[in-house]
């Protein structure tokens, strides 16, 4: 885990690409104190901080050599023993006990398949000096990050932001687009959008090459919604099982300290029971953030269910106030390199400062989970969308009322969840979002065919909409606050529900085995019975990072926030925008979530 950055730039001569490179490495010094290697050759330069995880000698620092290659990578190969293995028996030796090295060897003997053969999480930069060429790749799901800047014959690129801004091809020409789905959808991440105009992301799943001022990117891997798995429940269950143990084994290998996150839901404890399973005398540090008082959200006694079961956990807990979330709201938003959307990301680097105060470099997190197994309430929508779609009504009310009765709905309500499921049977996934991002709060300006486009993919109405969870609405926001907020104390987040076998599979699945008799994230529940505490097996509410933010923090330690004119803004309507501040000052919550996003907006201009 590591921060990258670099460029191609004949116009710099090396004395001075050596200096720019230092102040972009220096900008994200945050990402790897351990060391910090540069080359500069001609118009090329690549650099990399490093946070050392596999191999702690210096035999794994950056940028690493090999042959004509020169490669600076961030994330992890977690099956580089395996891959290195199937190297060695072609013939290769290998010089280090890096997984960065193992990319290198990859690359030589596959080329651009190599990325195919791995298992992990990686931004990979690798330079070809006799041919010229840039070759860089990002995971399947973009959980480790890559931008870049493109002019002519000059490319930049960096783990965040903050470097690009330093170059010389940079301007401040905000995204209009992406700022309005930030306010609108609270995505602050959108395909190869940023928000900046200038500054683009590498899409997961693709791999980019850049020789002779031309740029290609391609993607190299896809969910394939038409695969179907045909086995029993049973056997389902069983395999879930394998490649979810297999997942975690894989990513407990370090050669630091790995410790976890903890918050009482069923991903996290599924991963804690997992490795109570596996390393039962491997002592393994958890992490849990909770709030106490009116606006009370504290899931100690869930975490307690895990931890009096599992042996080998030391668990910390940690309540942020008010002067530390006032005191640390600058830094904050200076690592999130964007407008947060909501107040979660702020509980999520409580929990990393907690985690980075106990000297752990390594945590694990259960994103991705809920994206791809049905855990968010809506995916009943479209489970009995799809249902009626087909005309199969008798089934579809059964749906409804083993929801009803797993979540004590009213009749009212029950009514309410028909109707949007018949209109999620009706309408693409693309077509709900417009809708959601035109009655959100309709004096937004829009252009529909650019603020939103979905692929149109195959498969269930349900697989449809996971998919879409997966890789454009849901997930890359989360991860994006997932590396920053890690990364801030220098920590690698590893994410072992986003194993891709793990994905594909679930993805080959019927949807009964996602939801089922009511019951969210089904077969996760089924498999994962035998090591998890019987309450949060059969916890039913769904929370997510909840925090009192929306409302008491913006109303006690960031009030300043609502002190400004909002003159930053003016690509808004200033009277109804300041009609919604002012009720909120008044006391009106109802769109809290809304004012929360105009202030970090406001503020982040600034």
């Amino acid at each position: 885990m590591c921060g990258i950055a670099g460029f191609i730039d004949s116009s710099f001569s090396n004395d001075k690409a050596d200096v720019l490179l230092e102040q972009m490495l220096e900008s994200i010094a945050h990402r790897g104190p351990d060391a910090r290697g540069k080359w500069v050759d001609s118009s090329v330069a690549l650099g990399q901080n490093r946070l050392a995880i596999i191999d702690l000698s210096a035999d794994g620092n950056q940028p690493m050599f090999y042959e004509d290659y020169v490669l600076v990578f961030n994330g992890e190969i977690y099956n580089y023993i395996e891959v290195k293995a199937e190297l060695i028996k072609k013939g290769y030796h290998f010089k280090t006990s890096s997984d960065s090295e193992v990319i290198l060897v990859a690359y030589k003997e596959w080329g651009a398949e190599c990325v195919n053969y791995f298992v992990g999480m990686w931004a990979i930069v690798i330079y070809e000096k006799t041919a010229g060429k840039l070759f860089v790749s990002r995971d399947r799901f973009g959980i480790k990050p890559l931008y870049y800047i493109q002019s002519g014959d000059k490319f930049y690129f960096g783990s965040e932001y903050k470097p690009l801004k330093l170059s010389p091809l940079f301007s401040n020409d905000l995204n209009l687009n992406q700022v309005y789905r930030g306010l609108q959808l609270g995505w602050i991440t959108y395909h190869d959008e940023t928000y900046f105009t200038q500054i683009k992301q590498l899409p997961a799943a693709c791999n980019l090459t850049f020789q002779n001022g031309t740029i290609s990117v391609n993607k190299y891997w896809d969910v394939d919604l038409n695969r179907k798995f045909e086995g029993s429940f049973e056997e389902n269950k069983n395999h879930f099982f394998n490649l979810f143990s297999d997942s975690i084994k894989l990513h407990c290998r370090s050669d630091v300290e790995v410790g976890g996150c903890l918050s009482g839901g069923l991903d996290s404890s599924a991963i804690a029971c997992a490795i109570n399973k596996y390393f039962p005398e491997t002592p393994f540090k958890t992490f849990t953030v909770y709030y106490e008082g009116a606006d009370a959200v504290d899931e100690r006694p869930w975490v307690t269910e895990v931890v009096n079961q599992c042996k080998n956990i030391t668990p910390y807990y940690y309540s942020p106030n008010d002067s530390e979330i006032a005191e640390q709201f600058k830094r904050i938003i200076h690592h999130a390199d964007v407008p947060i959307a909501s107040s979660s990301p702020i509980s999520q680097y409580f929990l990393m400062q907690l985690a980075g105060s106990k000297k752990i470099k390594v945590l694990l997190d259960g994103q991705g989970s809920d994206e791809y197994l049905a855990g968010y309430m809506h995916s009943f929508y479209r489970l009995i969308g799809g249902l009626l779609k087909k005309f199969n009504l008798s089934k579809a009310l059964s749906v409804l009322s083993e929801h009803k009765h797993q979540q004590h709905f009213s009749f009212g309500k029950s009514v309410d969840i028909f109707s949007k499921s018949l209109l999620s049977g009706m309408k693409t996934e693309q077509s709900l979002y417009q809708m959601e991002y035109k009655h959100y709060y309709p004096f937004m300006p829009m252009n529909d065919s650019e603020i939103l486009k979905m692929d149109n993919t195959n498969g269930s109405r349900l697989n449809n909409f996971l998919y879409q969870l997966l890789f454009t609405s849901s997930l890359p926001t989360l991860l994006h606050y997932e590396d920053r907020n890690s990364m801030a104390y220098s920590i690698e987040s590893r994410v072992p529900f986003l194993d891709h076998r793990l994905v594909e599979f679930a993805f080959s699945l019927n949807d009964f085995d996602k939801i089922n008799k009511g019951e969210t994230k089904y077969i996760l529940r089924k498999s994962m019975a035998s090591i998890l505490p019987e309450k949060i097996t059969n916890r039913k509410d769904k929370k997510g990072f909840v925090t009192p933010g929306e409302v008491k923090w913006l109303r006690s330690p960031l009030k300043f926030l609502l002190d400004s004119d909002f003159s930053n803004l003016s690509m808004l309507n200033q009277n109804k925008l300041k009609t919604i501040i002012n009720e909120y000052k008044a006391g009106d919550n109802s769109k809290s979530l809304f004012v929360w996003r105009l202030c970090m907006l406001d503020y982040w201009m600034k």
